[in-house]
């Protein structure tokens, strides 16, 4: 009776352990692994086993918003079944990718700031304490994504970081409540005209449709105020997989930034 009691508090009751089979997996791909389930100190009823791709992303304004761990996709693994005292199950899954998921590594290097994971949840019958199990996710871009991350880079624009911003972006067809931002400081061709240059890839299954965010120094704010204040410019181009290779992606988009940081009135 004692083992049981334990149980129900997480003491000695059932276990899961994830393992991504994949070393690495990208937007609008599969995500293979398993899940070993292994029984505890005594028999117990699992009521649901699954998995959740989780990311960790930015809610609400100011210069410190909340995190939250946002659940974006999930996969219904198994239900009312009876797991024995010591038995060790394996449980393959797979799990579609949405095309907007965000990434999290380039060419095997993690990008600081993003947080993206595949939790292992296991619902037990009477039990307190449920069984959680989160491993991070290797996401590399598609090549469309990589074209333009090179691009800014053979321009002389330098990762900073990336961040996940729960909002919708204007204009944009977005399908997660979130996006991601690939923050770069400006090359020094641009330095004295953006203090920054935010990226955000929304993939779909034929094309990946590019957003650029310069935030521009201006002079006087429309608000009041000189100097240290940046202006917001987006700028969007659509990336058809099909036709990566005609188009000089480095000239567009540095025509692009040369016609955004040209002044154009006192507010500017």
């Amino acid at each position: 009776m004692f083992q049981k009691v334990m149980a129900s508090f997480g003491q000695g009751g059932a276990t899961v352990d994830a393992r991504i089979l994949d070393r690495h997996v990208r937007p609008g791909g599969t995500l293979r692994g398993e899940v070993l389930l292994t029984g505890g100190q005594v028999d117990q009823e699992v009521e649901s086993l699954g998995v959740t791709l989780l990311a960790r992303v930015e809610q609400g304004d100011g210069p410190q918003p909340t995190l939250v761990d946002l659940p974006f996709q999930n996969v219904h693994l198994a239900g009312n079944e009876l797991v024995r005292a010591g038995a060790q199950i394996k449980v393959p899954f797979e799990m579609q990718m949405p095309w907007e998921t965000p990434v999290t590594t380039v060419f095997g290097k993690y990008l600081t700031g993003m947080a993206v994971g595949l939790q292992t949840n296991l619902d037990l019958a009477k039990t307190v304490v449920d069984p959680q199990d989160v491993d991070a996710i290797p996401i590399e871009p598609v090549p469309a994504q990589h074209r333009i991350l090179d691009a800014l880079s053979r321009l002389g624009f330098q990762f900073r970081s990336a961040n996940l911003v729960k909002e919708r972006l204007n204009g944009a067809e977005q399908q997660l409540p979130f996006f991601q931002e690939i923050n770069f400081a400006p090359s020094p061709a641009f330095a004295s005209a953006f203090e920054e240059l935010a990226v955000t890839f929304l993939a779909r299954p034929r094309d990946v449709q590019i957003v650029l965010d310069a935030h521009k120094r201006v002079r006087v704010t429309k608000g009041g105020g000189l100097n240290g204040r940046t202006q917001s410019m987006l700028g969007m181009f659509v990336v058809e997989y099909a036709a990566l290779g005609r188009t000089n992606w480095e000239p567009r988009i540095e025509g692009w930034l040369r016609e955004v940081a040209k002044p154009r009135g006192i507010f500017d």
